[in-house]
């Protein structure tokens, strides 16, 4: 039975950690409707995002289409110092 505790106690922060989070609809300031939808607990990572190339929404089952890196289409790079003109790219 103290086993159990154990690995409850441990097991229990980790599912809590990895929560995602309902977002209620709300009407966007153009008059628009957003439905409610699930999202992806915030961290400080964009490769786990249900909208990152690569995963899948587990609540729509649509795959994801964002490049996990940012847009490529910049013809500073994909790094932030090269974006604010610190980097030696010249394009």
């Amino acid at each position: 039975m103290k086993w159990m505790l154990a690995v409850l106690a441990i097991v229990v922060p980790l599912c809590a950690a990895y929560a995602d989070e309902y977002v209620h609809g709300y009407t966007r300031s153009n008059g628009t409707y957003v439905e409610p939808y699930y999202k992806s607990s915030p961290n400080n990572s964009t490769f786990d995002n249900f909208s990152t190339k690569g995963n899948v929404n587990p609540y729509t089952g649509q795959e994801g289409t964002k490049n996990p890196y940012g847009s490529t289409n910049s013809p500073y790079g994909l790094y932030g110092s090269e974006q604010r003109g610190y980097g030696s790219k010249r394009w």
